[in-house]
C-alpha cells in the first residue's frame, strides 16, 4: 500500500507520494506464541500448586525450564508475527514484530538493484525470522509468498517478504532511476 497525502484527489496537481509502506503478517505464529504462553502457564502452575514429593531441586528445575522455554517461544514468535516496511526518499526500513525489533535500515544510496520475488518460501531460508545464508544473503521472512530482493553495492543481498512487493520494487526503482531489470540507467 502507498501512503497518499490526505488532501490529494484524483486528477490533482500534487506530486505523488514520497513514502511507500507495506506489511506482511503470519497468523500461524500466533499459535506458536500460544504454545509459549502455555509453557509459561505450566511453569507458574507448577510453582504455585505443585505437591512434588521428590524435593525442591526437581521442582525448581521444572519451573525454571517451563518459564524459560515459554519466554523464548513467546518472544521469539511475537518478534516475527509481522514485518513493516517503509521506503522514503532516503532509505528502506524494516521493522519486525510489535516492538519493531529487530530493525534494519538500508540507505537507498547503497542499493544497486531491486527485484520482485513472486515466491519466497521459509524453507529456502531455514525458517521464519531474520535469516542469513552465505549463498543467498540476509532476509526477513515472516511468511510464504511474495517479497522483494535488494542488491546492495557491497555485493550482498537483502530479501524481505511483504505484501504488494511489486509496487515496492517499482517505487524503489523510480527513486533510484533503475531500469526494469534492476540495473542503474546509463546516462
Amino acid at each position: 500500500m502507498t501512503d497518499h497525502p490526505e488532501s490529494a484527489h484524483h486528477g490533482s496537481t500534487q506530486a505523488p507520494s514520497t513514502v511507500w509502506t507495506g506489511r506482511a503478517t503470519n497468523h500461524f505464529q500466533w499459535l506458536l506464541a500460544l504454545a509459549g504462553a502455555g509453557c509459561m502457564a505450566l511453569g507458574i502452575e507448577l510453582a504455585v500448586a505443585s505437591p512434588w514429593s521428590s524435593g525442591l531441586t526437581p521442582l525448581l528445575m521444572s519451573v525454571i525450564g517451563c518459564l524459560a522455554v515459554g519466554l523464548l517461544i513467546l518472544f521469539g514468535t511475537l518478534a516475527f508475527v509481522h514485518v513493516a516496511v517503509k521506503v522514503d526518499g532516503d532509505a528502506l526500513e524494516v521493522r519486525c514484530g510489535h516492538a519493531g525489533l529487530p530493525r534494519r535500515r538500508i540507505l537507498l544510496d547503497h542499493v544497486v538493484g531491486a527485484e520482485y520475488v513472486p515466491r519466497i518460501n521459509p524453507r529456502q531460508w531455514g525458517g521464519w525470522g531474520y535469516r542469513w545464508r552465505p549463498e543467498q544473503g540476509t532476509a526477513v521472512v515472516v511468511r510464504k509468498g511474495e517479497g522483494m530482493a535488494l542488491r546492495l553495492g557491497d555485493g550482498r543481498t537483502f530479501t524481505v517478504t511483504v505484501d504488494d512487493a511489486e509496487t515496492a520494487v517499482r517505487f524503489i526503482r523510480e527513486r533510484l532511476h533503475l531500469t526494469g531489470r534492476g540495473g542503474r540507467d546509463r546516462d
